[in-house]
C-alpha cells in the first residue's frame, strides 16, 4: 500500500481523528437491534425484552476506551503489520501459536479483536450456562461490539484513519458520516441466525472480507480527491486555538456514489454473524430456557404486537424509514434527583412571573431586539489563502 505522508501545511495543524471505535455509536446500535430479528423464537422474545439494554449497553467497549488502556487493542488487528503480500497465511488462527511466533506483547500493539470475540463469546457461554441475566446481556452486547468492528476495513490496517495517504478523516467519514446520513438507502433485512461449528474460523474469514476491501476504500476516495478542491473536500473550523478538519458534505456525497454499497453489505452483513454468534453460545451451554429469566415468563400483548410491527419492517426493509431503530431516537437526559438543603443554603425564590405581569409597551415603542446570538471565530481555508469570519454559534451538536 502505497504512503504519501501529509503536506507540511498540513502537518502543523492539529487535525481531528476519526471516532475511536468502528461504525460510530449509530452503526454498532443498528447492528445490535438488527441481530435481535435474526434470532429464532426460543431465544427472540427474551432478547427482545432485553434489546433497549443490549443496543445501549453495545457501544460500552468504545465508551471505556479513554479510561481503560487494555481496551483498544481489543477493536482491531492490522494485518498489514505482518505482511502486505500474504498477512493471513503468515498469522497463526490460535492465539498461543500467534504468541509463540511474534510475542503477546505484539499482538498486543497491533490489535486482537480476533481472539477477543471468542473470549467474550465464551463469556457468554458460561453466562447462559449460570443463567445469569445481568451478564448475557452485557457480554451479548460487548459480543455485538467486537464482531461488528471485524466489518470494518479500516479495523484490519495500519493506516487506520488513512493518516499514512493525507486522507485522515476517513476513518469517521467510512463508519459514520455515510451510514447516519444514507441509512434509509441501505438494507437492513438479512437471514436467520445459524449455529456456527468454528467460531474462529468464521471471524478470520471475516476479517478476510474486510481486509479485501481496503484498496477500494482508499482509491475511491483518491478518485474523488483528483477532481474535488480541498476547500470544497474539506471544512475547518478554530476553536480553542486549535484547527479541526474534516471532510465536507460534499465530498460525503460523492464518497457514498462510490463505496456506499461496500458500507451498506458490511452493515447488512454484521448482524447475521452477531446473532449466529449470540445462538451458538446459547446452545453451546446446554440450551436454557431463556423464559424462565423473564418476569413475566411470556411477552406480554404489547411486545408481541411491537415485536410483530418491527419484523415486518426489518422483512420490507424499512425499519430506517418508519423511525423504528432505538439509534434514530434521542436519548432523554437523566434528571438528577432533587437535593435537600438547609434554609440557610437555599437562594432567595425567585419572584413569581405571574404575580406582576410586565406593563404594555406604548403603542408607537419599537419593538425590543432580540439577544445578539453569540460569534464564534472560524477559519476557513479558501483558494486565496485563510480567512477568518465571525458566525453564529449553534445551539445544537
Amino acid at each position: 500500500m502505497k504512503k504519501r505522508f501529509l503536506p507540511l501545511f498540513l502537518a502543523a495543524l492539529t487535525l481531528a481523528s476519526g471516532t475511536a471505535g468502528a461504525w460510530g455509536f449509530f452503526g454498532h446500535r443498528t447492528i445490535t437491534q438488527v441481530a435481535v430479528y435474526e434470532l429464532p423464537s426460543s431465544m427472540q422474545a427474551f432478547y427482545y425484552r432485553h434489546m433497549p439494554e443490549l443496543v445501549r449497553l453495545s457501544t460500552a467497549p468504545d465508551e471505556r476506551r479513554n479510561d481503560d488502556p487494555s481496551e483498544a487493542p481489543k477493536h482491531f488487528i492490522d494485518m498489514d503489520h505482518y505482511s502486505e503480500d500474504d498477512p493471513f497465511g503468515k498469522v497463526p488462527k490460535q492465539y498461543d501459536k500467534a504468541v509463540e511466533k511474534f510475542t503477546a506483547d505484539t499482538l498486543k500493539k497491533y490489535g486482537t479483536v480476533p481472539w477477543v470475540i471468542m473470549e467474550t463469546k465464551d463469556n457468554l457461554t458460561e453466562a447462559f450456562r449460570q443463567s445469569d441475566t445481568t451478564a448475557i446481556v452485557k457480554y451479548s452486547a460487548e459480543l455485538s461490539h467486537y464482531v461488528a468492528d471485524a466489518f470494518v476495513p479500516l479495523h484490519t490496517t495500519i493506516n487506520y484513519d488513512g493518516q499514512l495517504t493525507d486522507q485522515k478523516g476517513l476513518h469517521s467519514l467510512w463508519e459514520s458520516q455515510l451510514p447516519e446520513k444514507y441509512i434509509n438507502d441501505y438494507k437492513l433485512d438479512g437471514e436467520p441466525a445459524k449455529y456456527i461449528k468454528d467460531p474462529l474460523a468464521a471471524i478470520w474469514a471475516t476479517l478476510a472480507q474486510s481486509y479485501g476491501f481496503l484498496g477500494e476504500t482508499f482509491d475511491r476516495a483518491t478518485k474523488i480527491e483528483k477532481t474535488m478542491k480541498p476547500e470544497v473536500r474539506f471544512t475547518f473550523s478554530h476553536k480553542y486555538g486549535k484547527t479541526t478538519r474534516r471532510y465536507s458534505d460534499a465530498f460525503a456525497a460523492e464518497y457514498e456514489k462510490q463505496v456506499g454499497g461496500m458500507v451498506d453489505f458490511r452493515l447488512k452483513s454484521a448482524p447475521n454473524l452477531v446473532s449466529s454468534l449470540w445462538l451458538s453460545a446459547w446452545q453451546d451451554s446446554g440450551k436454557p430456557d431463556l423464559a424462565l429469566l423473564m418476569h413475566p415468563a411470556k411477552p406480554t400483548k404489547e411486545e408481541k404486537e411491537k415485536l410483530n410491527t418491527e419484523l415486518s419492517a426489518w422483512k420490507k426493509n424499512t425499519l430506517a424509514q418508519d423511525q423504528l431503530l432505538l439509534a434514530q431516537q434521542k436519548v432523554k437526559k437523566v434528571e438528577e434527583a432533587d437535593q435537600i438543603k438547609s434554609a440557610k443554603d437555599m437562594a432567595e425564590p425567585p419572584a413569581e412571573t405571574e404575580a406582576a405581569p410586565a406593563a404594555p409597551a406604548p403603542a408607537d415603542a419599537p419593538a425590543p431586539a432580540p439577544a445578539a446570538p453569540e460569534k464564534v471565530k472560524v477559519k476557513t481555508k479558501t483558494s486565496s489563502g485563510t480567512e477568518k469570519t465571525k458566525q453564529k454559534a449553534n445551539d445544537g451538536w
